[in-house]
């Protein structure tokens, strides 16, 4: 793929290598792809092909219980207009402030002594421990709304929520900072099938109202392709499509894209 500006792309990744610690072998080799300001870029592929590797580290973070982040190896990855090969603490930090982050199985990550209500809050007061409490307290409220949830889960526990529930307070908590950026990682995984799909319609609202960019992982192509704009296919640490949807499927280059073909025919 030709290298595009910078400016042009809220994630830009050219050659990009990514390995963890003294791996000899990479999680990632040699990927290019580009997610256009305010679009949405979905990401497919079989275990252990790369996904969450790819989604820490264009986050720059880890999710609880997670192995560390991984290095870039080789490559180029831009992130909101940062260079992240290389970058500092701070550097990372910084962005880290502006990208939005939900680990697979999101849910499990709220804090169990906290009500949802802190839950969501919580990323507010890391950044600011001054932040006034009224306002934080109104953003969390219009949140626990959008994604479509009563108010009165503010003052429960995410033991008592249903799984999806804790799902979409995750989410919820990754986009209280009104970041530039969202990387959702599997969003619906281990969620009923009766709940994936609105789950991911109020990505997709959220998205269209807020205008942030989006990395939308999925194990599911029916499901991805009513919200993206594009998508990437990735096997054993490379990308085997990518593309509009009906473009990859309409010319599969790889087996494993064939077989996704096939599975949507």
């Amino acid at each position: 793929m030709s290298r595009a500006p910078v400016t042009d792309a809220a994630v830009l990744a050219d050659d990009l290598t990514l390995v963890y610690g003294r791996d000899e072998t990479p999680a990632i080799n040699g990927v290019s792809f580009a997610i256009g300001r305010g679009r949405t870029l979905g990401l497919i592929g079989e275990a252990g092909s790369g996904k969450s590797t790819l989604a820490r580290a264009i986050a720059s973070q880890s999710a609880p219980g997670e192995r560390d982040a991984p290095e870039i190896a080789g490559g180029r990855l831009d992130v909101l207009g940062e260079e992240l090969r290389g970058a500092s603490t701070r550097v990372r930090d910084r962005l880290a402030l502006r990208v939005g982050y939900l680990p697979q199985d999101g849910g499990s990550t709220l804090q169990p002594h906290l009500t949802v209500g802190e839950n969501v809050a919580e990323p507010i007061f890391q950044r600011d421990k001054r932040f006034d409490r009224v306002e934080a307290g109104a953003a969390v409220a219009t949140l626990v709304d959008a994604v479509r949830l009563p108010l009165s889960v503010m003052d429960r526990f995410p033991h008592e929520l249903s799984r999806g529930q804790r799902q979409r307070i995750a989410l919820a908590r990754s986009l209280v900072l009104e970041p530039e950026l969202l990387v959702a990682d599997d969003p619906t995984m281990g969620v009923d099938v009766l709940v994936r799909g609105p789950i991911l319609q109020v990505v997709a609202e959220l998205q269209q109202e807020l205008g942030f960019s989006a990395l939308i992982i999925g194990h599911d192509l029916r499901e991805l392709r009513t919200i993206v704009d594009r998508i990437a296919v990735l096997h054993a640490g490379l990308i085997v499509g990518y593309g509009t949807v009906d473009d990859v499927l309409a010319n599969p280059l790889h087996e494993y894209v064939r077989t996704l073909a096939g599975l949507q025919s």
